[in-house]
């Protein structure tokens, strides 16, 4: 009942008071901080969308084939050479590895060879890459096997490189060297080149072009006939591929 005499547009006014001044109810608040939160999340996914690069980085999740592979270097498992990954985007062709040809060599430079691997040594041929762990891996070194014995049969055609991912060195050496793997492995020490490719399940294989364009990548076991296929598919797509480039 409003006062006798009392202007309405005042009555308005205090009423409108009375009403900024009550607390929020609680499921205003729970709306507020869902809208707030997902505000958050837009914000974020936007801020890495555009910081990322797909020209330099190889993406499992969202295949872009025909690009260059990321370069990187990492050490021989097997060997003395300590250190994280190497995953500056070098030119192959002025960089210290490769080195020259082999007349030119200085002793220092033969040391480098034989206790790293560098991608672009690879890019003269099709290349298969194997990312692999241990850990959480279900015995995806039992993979490498089938990827050492499928890599001699291709020698010279197809490379087939394999890199650890995070286990311990000692743990790796220990693999290699029971299980008598020929291919080159390669120890990914804190994660660095499986980060850059975006390596998320064990076994994760890429597949190039000579020049380390990338064909196509899988995730998941395969068996020697799979993987030898697949070898061989790649070594047809590159015949058709060089045709085309002709």
């Amino acid at each position: 009942m409003s006062e006798p005499g009392q202007d309405p547009g005042e009555r308005r006014r205090r009423r409108d008071r009375r009403t900024l001044g009550q607390t929020p109810k609680p499921g205003r608040i729970y709306s507020s901080i869902v809208g707030l939160l997902f505000l958050a999340v837009i914000l974020v996914g936007t801020i890495t969308a555009l910081n990322s690069n797909d020209q330099e980085v190889l993406g499992l999740d969202s295949i872009n084939t025909d690009l260059p592979l990321a370069e990187f270097a990492v050490p021989v498992a097997t060997s003395s050479l300590d250190g994280d990954a190497n995953i500056a985007q070098d030119d192959c062709e002025v960089d210290q590895l490769p080195c020259p040809a082999n007349d030119r060599r200085t002793p220092a430079c033969e040391i480098k060879v034989a206790h790293s691997i560098r991608v672009c040594d690879y890019f003269d041929r099709p290349l298969v890459i194997s990312f692999w762990f241990t850990k959480g891996g279900d015995n995806c070194e039992v993979q490498q096997d089938v990827v050492s014995e499928v890599s001699r049969r291709y020698r010279g055609r197809v490379g087939f490189v394999s890199i650890d991912v995070r286990d311990s060195r000692d743990t790796v050496r220990d693999l290699v060297r029971s299980r008598g793997w020929r291919m080159p492995v390669g120890y990914d020490h804190d994660g660095a080149v499986a980060t850059l490719y975006r390596v998320g399940g064990c076994p994760t294989f890429v597949y190039a072009y000579p020049g380390g364009i990338l064909e196509s990548a899988s995730i998941g076991v395969l068996s020697a006939a799979q993987l030898s296929a697949k070898a061989d598919d790649l070594l047809a797509a590159t015949r058709r591929k060089e045709r085309a480039d002709g």
